[in-house]
């Protein structure tokens, strides 16, 4: 008689389980049988979106992944990583938890930060420095204000708790992401790049262990969850959210630290997306070898639990370690001193096939190849097609919309606007001095900083994308988020090296949704060629939209850009602040009309339809080249980058730090509005002393990039065309207060 475990899985039980019926019939044919139950649970997670990338590989290919500081590849490993030179490495990667945050703020937030440092710790590097990118709803609904209190305070509590500092960020408002908030961790960390640990499972024989936490059955299915949409009906989907433990994460870490210091590992795998299921196969596949592994030997936290639910729980705080054979004495021995589970389940085989047992019983099958990105999993090109909105987007013309009479209510408009004021409420729940003596400065710059201790160096990084021009042009949209990042990176005095993205995008099977995909994928690709920025791996966020009155409404298209680069002297640390009173404001690159996809044209005047703003990628990088120079030359004391918001509000920026003000004219040849609150790009804004005037205007005539003497630095107030817009302090008071006061209303 067939056991339970065994019996043939139907084409009901794979359909629920998220697979089509094509696929099933592939399973069929790569097992050369119909599956089990178990069997099709573990082709359902790794053919899930989340794990396999089946809709975006294609696509993904495209990306440059070559670049002069490259050490190791995107997909080669867990993370990507980049030399910084003397023997360092700098590995980082920036992942999703949307789908989980939209449910459980807390956990869901919490947890993304979690994983995020484990991929990073598991190739045996310390974390340095997170970032994170978040996307709220309606700032007005309650259902946004709880998310973003969950959200914040799961992110604060965990990585405070975890004892790694959090260097900067963004958030966004828009309804768009109403019922689907986005939540995008970055995280960094230090390396010997001789020391990497490997992701590889290698030599047959050696033991198989999984560390850290038990299991339960917290965020079974977790990866089928994240590939699909939410409805009203998702919150039973609560069981595919993971419940995170931080401490747990800091004494795996350091066990792991400590074990990073042996020759005992063969390779290690955080165990995320699909839990057990994706680290033995994925190690197995990127080995050219197999395993057996024994499910009633993994600790779990309730008792009784079955075979697929072991395979595809997703609990935190776990990873799959291959040991040398003969040297697990020596393992658990470290593992017992941090008081953490190190338990033996299992063997690598020389054959290509991962078979899991339960109590002596085969309850699986599979051949690891077939499970993974770039194997046998699935992959697929989509249809896609221009969205009608795109070409009506293109007729916007300026001279529809009335210059406002009162230019100061627009100013004092945007400085409340969620979008633009700022994120103190959010920062200051989080530890950026944990481990403060990794931080170089606590001083205002474009891009976080931290230390490389023993160096005159440090590691510059920043998270950028405004989604609002995405959505109004994917292609170009995408190279502004990456010559963002480039911009505040190289503001702050760093050179750019590499990013890491993560791709957020409505249902892949919806032609428009997966246009705006593939143009990102364009626009970045060309963008990382200009700058030299090598995409390094991230993930694929798909799914992100909600279905309101039976219709899919994605959320606005949001390819996050996590770029890292070099400061090579620490002593040059570039900050945007306004130093004294009497420095000349300059500001560099083209001055245009244009208020296209500006905060200022979609909340001040509600119009949504617009492009892109004006962008020219060859101005961009030529501009970037410029501020370079004049950092390392010393010829300015400030520098900011001129985005949301427009002219005004970096000048704002730049003003409140030191309690200081300006007074500028405006250009008489474009709109005041225009001017003061439009978003055209590549635009930087420099201050400079008297005594670097002459040098400064030398450098830049030689230099053939665009610059403009808008005033001076005063003591206090913001003057504009000898039109007083009020005091330091008291704009200072709104921009820092705003937030607060919308959530608390």
């Amino acid at each position: 008689m067939e056991s339970s475990l065994q019996a043939e899985a139907t084409l009901e039980q794979a359909i629920e389980l998220g697979l089509r019926a094509d696929e099933f019939d592939m399973i069929k044919e790569i097992l050369g049988r119909t599956p089990n139950f178990t069997e099709t649970s573990v082709y359902s997670v790794m053919w899930s979106e989340h794990c396999s990338y089946k809709n975006s590989i294609y696509w993904l290919k495209q990306l440059p992944k070559d670049g002069p500081h490259m050490l190791v590849k995107a997909g080669e490993e867990n993370a990507g990583l980049v030399d910084l030179g003397n023997g360092i490495g700098c590995v980082f990667k920036i992942e999703s938890h949307n789908h989980p945050s939209a449910l459980e703020p807390y956990q869901g937030a919490a947890t993304g930060v979690g994983g995020i440092n484990r991929d990073i710790f598991t190739m045996g590097a310390r974390p340095i420095a997170q970032l994170n990118s978040l996307r709220f709803g309606d700032i007005s609904q309650d259902r946004t204000k709880w998310l973003v209190k969950g959200v914040v305070k799961g992110i604060g509590d965990y990585g405070n708790a975890f004892g790694i500092p959090i260097v900067g960020g963004e958030v966004f408002f828009d309804k768009s992401y109403n019922q689907n908030p986005l939540v995008n961790a970055f995280s960094a960390g230090i390396i010997d790049p001789k020391k990497v640990i490997s992701a590889k499972a290698t030599g047959p024989g050696n033991p198989v262990y999984i560390v850290g936490s038990a299991t339960g059955k917290d965020g079974i299915a977790g990866a089928a969850f994240a590939s699909k949409d939410i409805t009203e009906d998702s919150a039973n989907d609560l069981p595919s959210v993971q419940v995170g433990d931080p401490f747990q994460e800091k004494l795996l870490l350091e066990a792991t630290m400590e074990l990073a210091e042996t020759n005992s590992i063969r390779g290690m795998q955080d165990m995320g997306a699909a839990g057990i299921t994706c680290s033995t196969n994925e190690m197995s596949a990127a080995g050219g070898v197999g395993m057996d592994i024994h499910l009633d030997r993994v600790p779990t936290r309730q008792e009784n639990m079955l075979p697929y639910e072991i395979l595809l729980s997703e609990s935190q705080e776990r990873m799959l370690v291959v040991i040398q054979k003969g040297e697990e004495a020596k393992v658990k021995a470290i593992f017992d001193k941090w008081d953490l589970h190190a338990e033996e389940i299992g063997v690598v085989t020389d054959s290509d096939r991962v078979r899991y047992f339960m109590h002596g019983e085969m309850v699986g099958d599979v051949p690891a190849k077939s499970l993974v990105l770039g194997g046998g999993a699935p992959q697929y090109q989509r249809e896609y097609k221009e969205p009608a909105y795109y070409q009506e987007y293109k007729k916007f013309d300026i001279n529809t919309v009335e210059q406002p009479e009162d230019l100061k209510e627009v100013a004092l408009f945007l400085l409340q606007n969620p979008n633009i004021a700022s994120k103190k409420w959010v920062y200051e729940q989080y530890d950026s001095m944990v481990g403060t003596k990794t931080m170089t400065t606590n001083r205002p710059s474009d891009a976080g900083i931290v230390n490389i201790k023993g160096t005159d160096r440090g590691l510059a990084m920043t998270v950028d994308c405004n989604s609002r021009y995405v959505n109004a042009d994917p292609e170009v949209g995408t190279m502004i988020a990456i010559s963002e990042a480039a911009r505040n990176i190289t503001c702050a005095g760093g050179n750019p090296s590499a990013i890491t993205n993560c791709l957020n995008f409505g249902n892949p099977y919806n032609p428009e949704s997966y246009w705006q995909f593939v143009g990102a994928i364009k626009g970045m690709s060309k963008a990382c060629l200009k700058f030299e920025t090598p995409v390094t791996g991230g993930n694929v966020s798909f799914y992100n939209q909600s279905v309101i009155n039976g219709k899919e409404v994605p959320v606005f298209p949001t390819p996050t850009i996590g770029m890292i680069g070099v400061v090579e002297d620490k002593s040059k640390i570039m900050t945007l602040d306004f130093k004294q009173k009497g420095d000349l404001i300059f500001i560099l690159g083209e001055t245009v009309e244009d208020i296209a996809s500006s905060e200022y044209l979609a909340s001040f005047h509600n119009i949504e339809a617009s492009p892109a703003p004006y962008f020219d990628l060859e101005k961009e990088y030529a501009l970037h080249q410029i501020v370079k120079d004049l950092i390392q030359g010393e010829l300015i004391n400030a520098a900011h980058d001129c985005s949301d918001g427009g002219l005004f509000i970096a000048l704002a920026e730049m003003a409140f730090p030191r309690g200081l003000g300006f007074d500028i004219v405006t250009d008489s040849e474009v709109r005041e509005d225009a001017f003061l609150f439009g978003e055209a790009q590549g635009r930087i804004v420099v201050t400079v002393s008297e005594e670097q005037e002459q040098d400064f205007i030398e450098k830049m005539l030689h230099s053939g990039v665009n610059f403009t003497l808008l005033g001076h630095v005063t003591k206090g107030k913001f003057m504009i065309d000898e039109d007083h817009y009020g005091f330091c302090e008291e704009l200072k008071d709104i921009y820092d207060s705003s937030l607060q006061t919308y959530l608390d209303k």
